[in-house]
C-alpha cells in the first residue's frame, strides 16, 4: 500500500497500481502522512478485506491531526477521529499499534516549541476532538541578569525502544540538545528548566578576516576586463585621510547634493527620476497602508491626484477589504472644503463604479453609506436656486460687460457725407395758394352763371304763365342742379311762382 495526498488524500494498491480508496483531505495542504496501524501477520487475507487499518495525516497552518480508517464494508472518505493541538505541528512520531488493544502513542511538536503527548486506543469513530494527555516545555532558570525565564524551543521528539520515555531534541538548530525524558510524571503540563545559555553562545577560535582593498599608487595603471570607464581604481587611504582633514571652514559655504553625488561618479539624473511620483502599485499599497494605520500623509499624498487614469487604476488595484475604509475616508473629506470635497468626488466615482458588485452583497450597505446620503441630498437641495442665480448673474455680468466694451470704443465722426434736401415749405404754402386762388375764382365765375340762368327763367317764366305745376318743378329742379344750391328761401319761391 502507498499513501499520497496533495490536499485530497489518496490510497494505492502497488500490485495493480490503481488507486484503492480516495479520502476527503485537508483544506491546506498535506505535510504529513503516517500508518498508525500495522496488519497483523497471521491473518492472510486479500486487499480488499483489510478492517481496522488506520493512519495519520497533518496539513500546513492545521492545528488538527486526522485519523483515518481503511474499512471494506463501506468507503467512508471522512476522518473518524481528530486530536487537537496549540499550533501547526513541524514533527510528528508515533508507536505502531499491532492489535485493536494496544494504544497507540503520539509526539507531536508545534512550531511554537511545545511538545504534545497523546495516548489513545483507535477503536472507530470519536466524534470530539481528542486533547493532549501531556504537554512538555522548556524554559531558562533566569537567574542571570535577566531575572525572566525564557521559552526554549523543542526541536524534535522521538519514542524509546521501550516506549515510556523519549528523546528530545531542544536549543538552537546550529547547536542542538538531545536529552532521555522519562514519562512518569503524573502532571498533565512539565516544564522543564533547562541553562543552556553557554551552549547555545557561538564562539569562534579566529576572528573573521575582514576584506582589504588593495591600495593602488598613482603611477600604477591598473587593467581591469570588461568596458573600459566602468570600474574605476581605488585611491590609496592617505589620499582620503588628506580629504578628510580637509574639512570645511566656518567661513566656507556647504557642497550641495548635486556637487557631492557628482564627486562620487553617480549619476544624478537617475536619482532625481526615482524620486518621482510613485507608479499605480505603489499607489495602491500606499493608500492601503494610509488606511490601515490612519496616516494622514499618506492619504493626502494618494488622495490629492488629479489625474482620472491614475484614480481609476489605484481604485481598481486595491483589495476589496479596503473599499468601506476608503468610502470612510472620502465621506469625512466631503465635509471639508468645497475644492476637497471636488477632488473626493473623482474618488467616489470610481469607486462606485468598479466595486459596485462587491457594494452590492454588503447587507449592512445603506447605514454605513448613511452619512454619504445626508450629505449628497443637501448639496443638492440647493442646486436649482444656485442655478437660477447662477443665470441671474451670468445676464448682468454679460450686460455690464458689452456695456465696457461700448465705453471702451473710439469716437466715431458723425458728420454726413451725403445729405438730401427736400422743397422748403415757403414753396410748399406758395402753392397751396395759387390752387385757393384759382378755387375762388373757379366759384365766382360759377356764382355769374347762376344769375345769368335766374333771369334767363324769370324771362320764360314771365312768357310762359300758363304752364303747370310739373313744369316749374322741373325748372326749379334744373335751376338747383345749375347753381349748385341745396335750399332756397320760401319767400324767393313764392316770389318766383
Amino acid at each position: 500500500m502507498l499513501l499520497s495526498a496533495g490536499r485530497t488524500i489518496k490510497l494505492w494498491d502497488l500490485e495493480t497500481k490503481e488507486i484503492y480508496r480516495n479520502f476527503t483531505g485537508h483544506a491546506t495542504a498535506v505535510s504529513m502522512l503516517m500508518f498508525t496501524t500495522v496488519r497483523p501477520p497471521n491473518e492472510n487475507q486479500p486487499f480488499d478485506g483489510i478492517t481496522g487499518l488506520y493512519f495519520l495525516s497533518a496539513a500546513t497552518r492545521d492545528r488538527l491531526l486526522s485519523v483515518w480508517q481503511i474499512r471494506s464494508d463501506r468507503k467512508e472518505k471522512n476522518a473518524v477521529m481528530s486530536f487537537t493541538v496549540s499550533e501547526e505541528p513541524i514533527f510528528i512520531d508515533l508507536t505502531v499499534s499491532e492489535s485493536k488493544e494496544e494504544p497507540v502513542k503520539l509526539a507531536v511538536v508545534c512550531r511554537d516549541g511545545q511538545l504534545h503527548l497523546f495516548e489513545h486506543i483507535l477503536n472507530g469513530y470519536c466524534k470530539k476532538p481528542l486533547t493532549s494527555n501531556y504537554t512538555i516545555q522548556i524554559a531558562t532558570s533566569g537567574k542571570d541578569s535577566d531575572s525572566t525565564p525564557k521559552p526554549v524551543p523543542i526541536l524534535a521528539a522521538s519514542f524509546c525502544s521501550d516506549k515510556q520515555s523519549l528523546w528530545l531534541v531542544y536549543g538552537n538548530t546550529l547547536q542542538p540538545i538531545i536529552e532521555r525524558v522519562s514519562l512518569n510524571s503524573t502532571e498533565s503540563h512539565i516544564c522543564l528548566i533547562r541553562d543552556i545559555q553557554k551552549t547555545m553562545a557561538l564562539q569562534t577560535e579566529m576572528s573573521v578576516t575582514k576584506i582589504k582593498t588593495p591600495v593602488v599608487n598613482k603611477e600604477a595603471k591598473v587593467l581591469v576586463p570588461g568596458i573600459p570607464g566602468h570600474s574605476a581604481t581605488i585611491k590609496s587611504q592617505s589620499s582620503g585621510m588628506q580629504k578628510m582633514e580637509s574639512k570645511r571652514k566656518p567661513g566656507d559655504k556647504e557642497d550641495s547634493i548635486e556637487d557631492r553625488l557628482g564627486a562620487m561618479d553617480i549619476d544624478t539624473v537617475k536619482i532625481k527620476t526615482k524620486g518621482g511620483l510613485p507608479q499605480t502599485d505603489s499607489f495602491a499599497v500606499l493608500l492601503v497602508q494610509g488606511l490601515e494605520s490612519n496616516d494622514p500623509v499618506i492619504l493626502n499624498k494618494v488622495l490629492q491626484t488629479r489625474k482620472d487614469g491614475l484614480i481609476k487604476n489605484t481604485v481598481a488595484r486595491m483589495p476589496v477589504h479596503a473599499v468601506i475604509p476608503l468610502l470612510h475616508e472620502i465621506t469625512k473629506r466631503l465635509q471639508g472644503h468645497p475644492y476637497s470635497a471636488l477632488q473626493m468626488v473623482r474618488w467616489l466615482k470610481s469607486v462606485f463604479t468598479i466595486h459596485a458588485s462587491y457594494l452590492s452583497t454588503l447587507p449592512d450597505l445603506v447605514p454605513q453609506l448613511g452619512m454619504l446620503y445626508q450629505l449628497m441630498e443637501s448639496r443638492v437641495k440647493t442646486l436649482q436656486k444656485l442655478s437660477r442665480l447662477h443665470g441671474k448673474l451670468y445676464l448682468t455680468i454679460t450686460q455690464v460687460a458689452a456695456l465696457e466694451k461700448l465705453q471702451d470704443v473710439t469716437d466715431v465722426n458723425q458728420t454726413a457725407k451725403l445729405v438730401y434736401e427736400e422743397e422748403s415749405s415757403e414753396d410748399g404754402s406758395e402753392d397751396e395758394m395759387i390752387a385757393d386762388k384759382d378755387s375762388d375764382e373757379n366759384w365766382d365765375e360759377d356764382e355769374a352763371k347762376g344769375e345769368q340762368s335766374d333771369d334767363e327763367a324769370k324771362g320764360e317764366q314771365s312768357d310762359d304763365e300758363e304752364k303747370g305745376e310739373q313744369s316749374d318743378e322741373q325748372q326749379m329742379a334744373v335751376e338747383k342742379e345749375i347753381n349748385g344750391e341745396s335750399d332756397l328761401d320760401p319767400e324767393n319761391e313764392s316770389e318766383e311762382e
